[in-house]
């Protein structure tokens, strides 16, 4: 079967797991990232794992991988190059936008567009129009569109995003205009709106287009010279791309839409995440991913994420399917500040990858979170297998300096640090917990990323939570995650109806047509009839509302059952969702029919723990400072030491290769047989 290799890029290390078919061993390991040419660190990730794993390049069977390249693009504001087609009258679309001011207007004295992905004089109008109903009002113009592309490249613009109007409900003309340009310019990047975002609402649909065409360019060139340097031997090598909807997809179909790739990295952390809650008996958890800048938290109920189709990359709208992930501003480099009322504040700024935390040494000035776990006790002198050496020094005295305006102890000050920052996590838990009806004390937290185990149990007694599971290399289980993941193809098409005036027979039609480009499209992909599964969605709402709900159809429904049970459904979705609903008293109006194409992959084998394993003895002791308490001499564990079955009570640290778990004391902590650490809390009294 031979050996699959997972590779997450990240902006600080690139996260490699690869797994041997055969006998189930995985080796985790992390190599430093290269932002100028992302190919490289993915290169080398492979050439470490064989190496690590004692295997040779002709035993690769396939490599997983999931990337930042597509968000930092759109962060790091790469937007030269960037062209818009519209159609005529339409030139002011992006800056009309949709209105709508961050935290209110109560909270708002001065609210600043933010800059604008492509500026108005490369804004080209064409002639030609669909109407709603997709019918041609007008032609397009191709010597007009030809000229209009000619003069959006004499200004510099090698990437060219294409939404017309209506453009959801007959792609004829943003066709048209493809294959001119294709024929034309074929060494221009081009997306258009109606493969991007088959969907209406101009404004979203264009920026949406926008932010693809945008990243095209960085990562089909990167995608395409990775895949190219991979397949130098005898075999090609299957090169499957993680998206943000949970799925992956091959290299060849994720460059083609490369906005589906924004926030790959999360999205493989939850599948990760609930494949070893699965192993260890959870269904229902909360994914809690700690990195250096910030948390993803996430609610799984039933081995299943939610999904959404709306979300912001800074300030940019993006509508693509993907799992429904809150990103809070607090990570290990969170930064710890006063403010003008003299008050401790942690984050959202951060002293991200370079030049990082104090005690890297790498020329970092402001005290972070990691420098509170480090003044602690909390953190070793080293991480990642000794190739990042720790300053406690540096550390201690720059939360001296803290600490001296505030008439507090080093240790005092740091301690408080970490309960800001475990605040601010909570916070954001409770977004997507308590605000939606839904108990934290009910679900098992996941805690990882290279600081979840330092949080996770302050974290949980905030919440009323009684278990942590610390799966096996915390620190790469995104990159696991990719091995758990199957392939999955989203599809849309906006179909406005009321259910008074709906007709059954074209709904069903239309949502079989998305089914039927599903199968061919994961047929394509490589994956057996049998193990194909066609998911169907409707987006709904109330006659006059202004958004939609998802309303999921029970699998095997499909034509009229399916329509008849969404219509009834929606209700109960908008319950949960809103806390009210008007059944018998306000229609129901259809927008979007969805369908998720899946196809099943295999799971791959994970080899357990060794069962003839001795129990873990502590390797030595540190101290540590617990609020309240004040320094205890702690017992330090290897985890690759525990025995299954194995418990130990807390206060404890115990140490890995890419991550620390912190035992506090009303906690045990137990290996099981899958290598998670299962964290139970003992105490009664929990912290609210």
């Amino acid at each position: 079967m031979g050996l699959t290799v997972a590779i997450d890029t990240g902006g600080t290390f690139t996260d490699v797991v690869a797994i041997d078919h055969r006998t189930g061993q995985s080796t985790a390991l992390k190599v430093p990232s290269t932002p100028r040419d992302p190919s490289q660190s993915l290169i080398e990730g492979v050439g470490r794992a064989l190496a690590e794993s004692g295997h040779a390049a002709g035993d690769l069977r396939m490599l997983l991988h999931g990337s930042t390249v597509a968000t930092n693009a759109v962060l790091e504001h790469r937007f030269d190059g960037l062209g818009l087609i519209v159609t005529r009258g339409f030139r002011h679309m992006i800056e009309i936008a949709r209105q709508s001011v961050p935290d209110g207007y109560g909270n708002s004295f001065f609210w600043v567009k933010p800059p604008r992905l492509v500026p108005l004089h490369l804004v080209h109008e064409v002639p030609g129009r669909i109407l709603a109903d997709g019918s041609e009002l007008e032609p397009i113009d191709p010597e007009a569109t030809l000229q209009a592309v000619a003069e959006l490249v004499e200004d510099g613009v090698r990437c060219i995003a294409v939404c017309l109007l209506h453009a959801y409900a007959n792609d004829s003309h943003e066709a048209a205009i493809g294959r001119l340009i294709a024929e034309r310019y074929p060494d221009l990047f081009v997306s258009l709106s109606s493969v991007v975002l088959p969907e209406y609402r101009e404004y979203e649909r264009a920026m949406t287009t926008l932010i693809d065409v945008l990243v095209k360019p960085y990562c089909k060139t990167y995608l395409g010279e990775a895949a190219a340097r991979l397949s130098e031997g005898p075999n090609e090598l299957p090169f499957l791309i993680m998206q943000s909807n949970g799925g992956v997809v091959t290299h060849a179909t994720a460059g083609e839409k490369p906005v589906t790739m924004l926030l790959s990295g999360p999205a493989a952390g939850i599948q990760g995440a609930i494949h070893m809650a699965q192993l260890a008996g959870h269904d229902d958890i909360l994914t809690f991913d700690v990195g250096g800048t910030s948390t993803d938290v996430a609610i799984i109920e039933d081995r299943t994420p939610a999904f959404t189709s709306e979300a912001m990359v800074e300030h940019y709208p993006v509508k693509t399917p993907m799992l429904d992930i809150v990103t809070i501003g607090a990570g290990g480099g969170s930064i710890a500040w006063t403010d003008s009322y003299g008050s401790l504040k942690v984050g959202p700024q951060s002293a991200g990858a370079d030049p990082g935390p104090i005690c890297y040494g790498r020329g970092g000035t402001e005290p972070t979170v990691t420098d509170a776990a480090m003044v602690l006790g909390r953190l070793p002198d080293a991480l990642i297998g000794g190739a990042l050496q720790l300053d406690r020094k540096a550390a201690q005295a720059a939360f001296g300096r803290l600490a001296g305006s505030h008439a507090m102890s080093p240790e005092e000050i740091a301690a408080g640090v970490l309960e800001i920052a475990a605040a601010n996590q909570v916070f954001g838990i409770r977004r997507v917990t308590t605000a939606r009806g839904r108990d934290p004390g009910a679900y098992a937290m996941v805690a990882f990323g290279g600081a979840g185990g330092l949080f996770g149990t302050d974290v949980a007694d905030f919440l009323g939570m009684r278990t942590v599971i610390s799966p096996p290399d915390p620190g790469n289980l995104c990159a696991l995650g990719l091995h758990v993941s199957d392939v999955r193809r989203d599809y849309i098409t906006t179909m406005v109806r009321l259910q008074s005036q709906a007709e059954a027979e074209e709904i069903a039609a239309a949502w079989e047509g998305l089914a039927e480009r599903g199968r061919a499209d994961i047929l394509a992909e490589g994956i057996a009839p049998d193990r194909i599964a066609i998911n169907r969605i409707a987006d709904m709402r109330y006659f006059g509302e202004g958004h939609e709900v998802q309303v999921p159809i029970p699998e095997g429904l499909s034509g009229a059952e399916a329509l008849a049970h969404a219509w009834k459904a929606f209700h109960g979705v908008h319950d949960r969702s809103f806390g009210f609903h008007y059944e018998g008293r306000q229609e129901v109006e259809m927008v979007n029919l969805r369908v998720q194409a899946v196809g099943r992959q295999a799971r791959p084998p994970l080899a357990p723990a060794d069962s003839g394993r001795p129990p873990a003895a502590p390797f030595g002791t540190r101290p540590v400072y617990w609020r309240g308490t004040g320094w205890t001499d702690c017992p330090l564990y290897h985890r690759n030491e525990f025995a299954p079955g194995q418990s130990v009570a807390g206060p404890c640290i115990v140490e890995e290769y890419g991550s620390t778990v912190v035992v506090p004391a009303g906690w045990d902590c137990a290996a099981d047989a899958h290598r998670n650490l299962i964290l139970t809390r003992t105490a009664e009294e929990v912290q609210s």
